[in-house]
């Protein structure tokens, strides 16, 4: 199929058919109408936005917990050194000799 032939053919059609002016009755009453009319809620509008600022508040609270415990372990660890106890608890697996099914 030739394109540029049905292009011409298109907007020759086009041009003998111009568009009509004749707006109908109180069209812009019936759109203003329209306009004012509010939207029925959906749930899971609703739902979604309650779990979006959840999700923000609990983003916020990690952060402060984050930083309070960030703050309190460097003030810990420079008073007492606990690096042996953790390599020895994380280890212990290793040192069992028995399994365990």
């Amino acid at each position: 199929m030739n394109l540029e032939r049905l292009q011409l053919k298109l907007l020759a059609t086009a041009r003998a058919n111009p568009p009509g002016t004749h707006v109908p009755y109180a069209f812009e009453k019936r759109v203003l109408a329209h306009l004012t009319v509010k939207p029925a809620l959906d749930p899971g509008v609703l739902w979604a936005r309650a779990l979006w600022r959840a999700a923000a508040s609990c983003v916020a609270v990690s952060l402060l917990l984050l930083g309070v415990s960030s703050f309190v372990s460097t003030e810990t660890s420079s008073a007492s050194d606990d690096s042996p106890d953790l390599e020895e608890t994380m280890l212990a697996v290793i040192d069992q000799s028995e399994e365990v099914w």
